[in-house]
């Protein structure tokens, strides 16, 4: 594990620690409501057993007061937004995803690895890794959106990539969440391979992510 991941593996740990409570998740952030989409580039899991199995044991041990468990099939890794789907012009997506198409047609597929829980007061995520091949997919996506628009959405720093396996419904107390959690941190990561990144239409429904996908992108073979 590189030293960056370990070093926020170990900090998110500790602030754990002391955290008396959860802040719900589902608070409506600017600009979103019930009937809006959101294009979003996200790395998504089908066709994942390992990581399947992974999950669902971990959720079996964490169906606690205050945690919401994300289904299977709404399992995610954000990666980079673009804006509503009604202040987003359809002509403006196909450019984006032209462009997209033809820079990461040469990435490799990312063979990443998921695991142990990291949790945090919005909920408890798996920690992924390696985070640089996370980044340059990233970056790469972010250059493709600016040939198209003079201003990329969303900041290039203060990116993490992670994997939520349950976020936090309700200000519940933290201390059963972390003493359960404490016993789940030595679970072993399983190993995933992606071979293609979708842009979909997010929305929230029913306390969770559900998503239409509008275009898929493959990496290279």
């Amino acid at each position: 594990m590189s030293s960056r991941e370990l070093a926020s593996l170990h900090q998110r740990w500790t602030a754990y620690q002391v955290l008396p409570e959860l802040t719900n998740h589902w608070y409506w952030r600017p600009g979103w409501r019930a009937d809006r989409q959101f294009y979003t580039w996200h790395l998504t899991f089908e066709n994942q057993p390992q990581l399947d199995h992974l999950v669902t044991e971990l959720q079996r041990q964490l169906a606690l007061p205050g945690l919401d468990l994300v289904p299977l099939d709404g399992l995610h890794l954000t990666m980079q937004g673009l804006g509503f789907t009604d202040e987003v012009s359809d002509a403006d997506i196909e450019a984006i995803v032209a462009e997209t198409r033809q820079r990461i047609a040469s990435l490799p597929p990312l063979e990443l690895s998921l695991g142990p829980v990291d949790p945090d007061a919005e909920g408890v995520g798996l920690l992924v890794r390696p985070w640089d091949r996370v980044e340059h997919l990233r970056a790469t996506i972010r250059d493709a959106i600016g040939t198209v628009w003079p201003i990329v959405p969303e900041p290039a720093q203060g990116f993490r990539p992670h994997v939520t396996i349950a976020y936090s419904g309700a200000p519940a107390p933290t201390e059963p969440i972390r003493a359960r959690l404490a016993e789940l941190r030595d679970r072993p990561p399983v190993r995933v391979a992606i071979r293609q990144v979708p842009l979909i239409a997010l929305r929230r429904e029913h306390r969770t992510y559900r998503w239409t996908t509008v275009a898929t992108v493959p990496l290279a073979e």
